[in-house]
């Protein structure tokens, strides 16, 4: 089908973090190949690749020098082709990162670039003049410290880099690099990939006047660990240009059956709205933002976030995600909300999994892993290391899938890249694997269920007028219509239902009489006209 991707679910694996086949250190794609049984187990519709391409890894692959080919830390294009061959047998969907807007300091095209500023390539970065005393054009900001202009001597310009100086961006508005890189995605989509994640989504383009980014219009009490979250990037970024290139990208997509495309929205103002921009029709699919990876567990904040998106974007469509590669995970930001990690790490899947729109897991929430405690000398991750000691970094969520209680989790033979530590070695999954009850379990039976109950995945939302910590929906309409309700805090709450209801599918401290709801710490139920307890 080829809207198989509406509702579905998508596990996200980070290669160098999920299986070690060859005793380097590193996770790599036959160590992926080798583990999709636990993918498919699960229950998810795909899979998604964090990149996998050459890089010099100094942003760990979103730093790329070569779009066609895997990086030899990874393995082989035979690997990754016998990857996607393995996953389809198994029933799984194989996206990819993209990652467009910028490329690594060390990819030919730069080099060529940088040369000179008449050669054939010379206007395939954003160069500008400096200001005659010396100083970059503008005040843009680079998300991982310091101006986002970096001074080149060779061409006595600044060239733009959002991210790392290592990671110069590309110019959108040449349509010549527009063409390369859908040449750079077909190279991909011949290969049999089902989909696209396209990394930083919204940072395409910038404002060819190079005019300033004005100050947050939020009020600021104090400086923020990372300055770049005190300017409102209204021109550095978030440019109208973007929109058509996703629609030059849905074009391509379109040419072939059943593929996808989801864009990462880098934004911390309006991302619900530009959600729904860039998923509007001929455009992307799906979207997600980092709207409900933050720190806020409230029905009030689910509940708008949810009705944000489906009042401003009736024909857009959402994913949902509480954690990924880049934020604390979700067991560890919301712990206070908890009774214990793994209630609240169940009554988590239970929520997210409820949600009307698509969904994406970050590898290891399945067994309710948390965030790695590490010192400043263990720190890989630049954007970590910059602004220790907060806001945190990306390591202490990026480490080593869990597979077993063994020495290193079952990951490598060899000391990983970044350590297993006991907190995270204790949730493995050996140790959950037919546990009745283990977070692992309660994964697997959510996924079954929400893949047998089609208004899970797109039945429409109704919310309830309910008391916080409790929150309460409708999914779909008529018989079939499910409520879910949740209780979210460590104490236990009563509710009044709206008829009477039983329970469907998986619970947790929770109990039913006819028109009378008790939900006990995290607890949380699914409810149905003649459901089954």
């Amino acid at each position: 089908m080829n809207d198989w991707w509406r509702g579905a679910v998508v596990y996200q694996i980070y290669p160098r973090s999920f299986q070690d086949s060859n005793g380097d250190g590193l996770g790599d794609l036959p160590g992926i190949t080798s583990r999709l049984d636990h993918v498919a187990a699960l229950g998810v519709d795909a899979v998604w690749l964090s990149p996998i391409f050459t890089s010099p890894m100094l942003d760990m692959g979103y730093d790329v020098s070569n779009y066609t080919d895997v990086d030899p830390r990874f393995g082989t294009l035979a690997d990754f082709d016998a990857l996607v061959a393995r996953a389809h047998e198994r029933g799984l969907k194989v996206m990819i990162d993209q990652v467009l807007s910028h490329s690594s300091i060390q990819h030919p095209y730069f080099k060529e670039s940088r040369a000179s500023r008449d050669n054939p390539r010379a206007d395939w970065f954003v160069w500008a003049d400096p200001n005659l005393d010396g100083t970059p054009p503008n005040n843009w900001l680079s998300v991982f410290g310091g101006s986002v202009w970096q001074w080149d001597a060779r061409r006595k310009q600044y060239y733009l880099h959002n991210f790392l100086v290592e990671q110069p961006d590309l110019n959108f508005h040449n349509p010549a690099v527009q063409d390369w890189q859908l040449e750079n995605m077909r190279f991909w989509l011949d290969r049999g990939v089902d989909g696209f994640r396209f990394d930083t989504v919204n940072y395409f383009f910038h404002d060819k006047l190079l005019r300033n980014d004005p100050a947050d219009y939020r009020v600021k009490t104090e400086a923020e660990g990372n300055p770049y979250g005190m300017q409102y990037h209204i021109f550095s970024k978030n440019q109208p240009e973007n929109l058509g290139w996703m629609e030059r990208i849905r074009a391509l997509i379109d040419q072939y059956d059943n593929r996808t495309t989801v864009g990462e929205m880098g934004e911390s103002h309006h991302a619900i709205k530009m959600m729904g921009d860039y998923t509007a029709s001929g455009r992307l699919h799906q979207c997600y933002s980092f709207e409900l990876m933050g720190y806020d567990y409230t029905p009030a904040f689910f509940r708008a976030r949810i009705e944000e998106f489906f009042t401003g974007a009736p024909d857009g469509w959402p994913m949902w995600a509480f954690s990924n590669h880049d934020v604390v995970r979700h067991v560890s930001r919301w712990q206070r909300h908890g009774v214990t990690p793994e209630a609240l790490a169940r009554q988590a899947a239970a929520l997210l999994l409820s949600f009307q729109g698509s969904i994406c897991l970050w590898q290891g929430e399945e067994l309710g892993q948390t965030d790695t405690e590490l010192a400043f000398d263990e720190l890989t991750d630049p954007q970590g290391i910059n602004f220790w000691p907060e806001p945190i970094g990306r390591d202490n969520t990026r480490t080593p899938m869990v597979w077993d209680g063994s020495t290193h989790g079952g990951f490598s033979t060899a000391a990983p890249w970044l350590p297993v530590k006991a907190p995270q070695l204790a949730r493995n999954v050996a140790g959950q694997v037919g546990v009745p009850g283990s977070v692992l379990e309660t994964y697997r039976a959510l996924l079954a269920y929400r893949r047998a109950t089609a208004v899970m995945a797109t039945g429409a939302t109704r919310f309830l007028d309910l008391p916080a910590p409790l929150l309460g929906f409708w999914r779909g309409a008529g018989e079939d219509a499910v409520l879910c309700a949740f209780n979210l805090s460590p104490a236990g709450h009563d509710l009044a239902l709206p008829l009477a209801l039983a329970v469907t599918g998986p619970s947790q401290s929770a109990a039913v009489a006819g028109k009378h709801l008790t939900l006990g710490p995290n607890g949380f139920a699914y409810l149905k006209a003649g459901g089954k307890a």
